[in-house]
């Protein structure tokens, strides 16, 4: 009998909130996006060299955004929760 009330009581404590979820997903999603503007800027034949490889996109924007999801990563983890008073 006693089983049954400890069952009905118990709520699982995540460890962290929606809010930290969401700034999560932000920051991956700056992470994925970085990554993806990185790709590209090869040539098919390796005897030729193709300077697109050394463009603002790969060198300075992309880095960028992967550190800056990275930033929001940490932001996210280090989130306070919100005060609610709990009996």
């Amino acid at each position: 009998m006693g089983e049954k009330k400890n069952k009905e009581r118990f709520t699982p404590d995540f460890v962290f909130e929606s809010k930290n979820y969401k700034f999560m997903l932000i920051g991956i999603a700056f992470i994925a996006l970085g990554f993806i503007l990185m790709t590209g800027g090869g040539s098919d034949d390796p005897n030729v060299f193709n300077p697109e490889i050394y463009n603002w996109r790969r060198i300075r924007l992309a880095p960028a955004l992967v550190l800056i999801g990275f930033a929001i990563e940490v932001y996210a983890i280090l989130l306070k929760p919100d005060n609610k008073e709990q009996n």
